[in-house]
């Protein structure tokens, strides 16, 4: 058996009949092109997650209140974390460096004829440097701002461009909730996470914000929406995930579940890393069903192939071809069809992630493995299903094929 010729005899005949093995191939190319596809998107999401979370700044935990089972049990969140609990994890314990409490609420703010609502976040002076913000123009909120419950707000920078435009906000005066705070400074801006824009919102005290505009919800204090913790070092996060967790549970005289939860960035990118990696695959899998309805249309094809072509295999048998000859000939024309369409699926997909990398915030890359899968992928759907035709070939008997030519 001359494996060269009976690899151009595969591709005369198919050259043959263009617009046959061409739709023959396109289940092949669009299998190909949406695993690859999918992978480079999912893997561009996990990429883009991972750079949102280490925006949020350097070796930061969040406490939050309730636990991960009541979270996700109710969208009514005890009100546990209160004030003195940031205060006291501040004071007591030693592995961080810094401590942010946060409470924030979408309200309506207004300025003259113009009004929208924006997430409007009481915090302190050390949301800063925790949460790796930056002050554009004037100045944040200070801790004599805190103590006086002043009212005044640093605006983030889609929020005061959509108020001023380009004029300078600083010493104007907004009202937020119907109560008038004056500007006094303007945040770099510092894009979105998670799908919410951190530029569309404004910065007050965290006092002004509970005695002002939300009133205090909580018996124990003044209640947080979450703390944000700078620990000192990466190495010393997990020693401060624990030292916080112990001091909380005696703070609130805990005794069996606890009513709040503490995660580091890592658990965080952990839980969405897992559910992008999940998704990814969910994607992968239905597009590969492309791949195996592709490869019961080679597969027809070759069958209808064989039946047009008794009198061919007849002749060649009764000329001295073998079982072999025949059956390798068909395989052949089988896989490069698969092979061929796996190269131009593979061309599609890759220019598919580069485009949707070129035009949206994803990362999209093209994965090594995920183009080495699909076209070993269909080039085994090729071998695997064109073996069934190609037998179906080589058995016939040349005597039968020659008659019923």
């Amino acid at each position: 058996m001359d494996i060269f010729e009976s690899s151009r005899m595969a591709v005369k005949t198919l050259t043959a009949n263009k617009l046959r093995s061409t739709l023959t191939m396109l289940g092949i190319i669009i299998g190909n092109a949406s695993v690859i596809g999918m992978i480079g998107v999912g893997q561009g999401a996990q990429r883009l997650a991972a750079e949102q979370f280490e925006s949020l700044g350097p070796n930061v935990l969040f406490v939050s209140p309730g636990s991960r089972e009541t979270r996700n049990r109710t969208f009514d969140i005890p009100k546990t974390l209160v004030l003195e609990d940031a205060k006291a994890i501040a004071t007591q314990v030693p592995s961080i460096a810094s401590v942010a409490p946060q409470r924030q609420s979408q309200l309506p703010i207004v300025y003259k004829n113009q009004n929208t609502s924006s997430l409007v976040v009481g915090t302190t002076p050390a949301f800063l440097s925790v949460r790796s913000f930056d002050v554009a123009k004037g100045r944040f909120i200070s801790d004599q701002d805190i103590e006086r419950n002043t009212q005044v707000v640093a605006l983030g920078s889609d929020l005061a461009n959509r108020f001023f435009g380009d004029r300078d906000p600083i010493g104007e005066q907004i009202r937020i909730k119907g109560v008038t705070f004056q500007i006094v400074g303007v945040m770099r801006e510092k894009g979105s996470f998670l799908g919410s824009n951190q530029d569309d919102a404004a910065y007050i005290p965290i006092t002004t914000h509970a005695n002002r505009l939300t009133g205090r919800t909580s018996p124990y204090g003044l209640d947080l929406t979450f703390i944000s913790i700078a620990a000192k070092d990466e190495e010393s996060i997990p020693k401060a995930e624990f030292q916080i967790a112990n001091l909380l549970r005696l703070r609130h005289k805990i005794t069996d579940a606890d009513d709040f939860t503490v995660q580091t960035q890592k658990d965080i990118l952990q839980i969405v890393g897992t559910i992008t990696g999940g998704l990814t695959a969910m994607l992968a899998a239905i597009a590969a069903i492309s791949l195996l309805v592709g490869g019961i249309g080679i597969m027809n094809i070759m069958l209808v192939s064989v039946t047009e072509r008794t009198s061919e295999i007849g002749l060649r048998k009764a000329i001295g071809a073998s079982q072999q000859d025949i059956l390798a000939q068909f395989v052949i024309e089988a896989i490069i069809l698969a092979s061929v369409g796996g190269i131009l699926g593979t061309a599609v997909g890759v220019g598919g992630v580069l485009a949707v990398s070129a035009v949206t915030p994803l990362k999209a890359s093209v994965s090594p493995v995920a183009i080495g899968l699909a076209v070993g992928v269909s080039g085994g759907i090729g071998l695997f299903f064109g073996v069934f035709p190609a037998r179906q070939a080589a058995k016939l008997d040349p005597i039968v094929a020659l008659r019923s030519a």
